[in-house]
């Protein structure tokens, strides 16, 4: 791998053809490969019993450093309630010009408001995360566009009301 290829690290159990439709959607993003790679921790040394949540922090730095041979960005996939320490909780989170985020669906599903499951928003709110995280990555910081995807998201419905695309904007301070 190289500094052009994206890596989604699946923690936990995703069905193939999601990762793969993940996989396509950000290659379309950002035209470089990516990969899928399934990553194995113990969750139980990132938990924090009082918050009942997992630590982001901590999440993203041990991706960090088991991928560190991985000279590509790298996302980790969960889907667990993440946390930090200033936010109530997370969808996900990445190291500003950096290598490394983590993205998670727990807070991305409509039963978790008490609305009928939808598989394909879930999809569509999940690769907005993803999308957006990387993004920084790439050292974009967050835009004021009502429809670009690095507009800042802090409730699902804020993800709903925005594409999956980057706008014009940041897509050339991108390059």
């Amino acid at each position: 791998m190289n500094k052009q290829d994206i890596l989604l690290i699946s923690y936990g159990h995703f069905e193939k053809d999601f990762l793969e439709k993940l996989a396509g959607d950000v290659t379309r993003e950002f035209f470089y490969p990516v990969y899928i790679e399934a990553g194995h921790i113990d969750f139980n040394d990132y938990y924090d019993p009082e918050r009942r949540q997992y630590d982001g922090n901590k999440l993203i730095n041990v991706i960090d450093t088991v991928f560190s041979s991985y000279n590509s960005k790298r996302i980790g996939l969960f889907d667990v309630d993440l946390f930090i320490p200033i936010f109530t909780y997370i969808f996900g989170q990445a190291v500003f010009n950096g290598n490394t985020g983590i993205a998670s669906l727990y807070r991305l599903r409509n039963e978790h408001y008490g609305m009928k499951k939808d598989d394909n928003l879930l999809l569509d709110r999940f690769r907005k995360v993803i999308i957006h995280e990387l993004g920084h990555t790439f050292g974009l910081i967050h835009c004021h566009m009502p429809t670009c995807v690095m507009r800042s998201s802090t409730y699902v419905e804020d993800l709903d009301q925005k594409s999956h695309h980057l706008c014009l904007k940041c897509r050339t301070r991108m390059q």
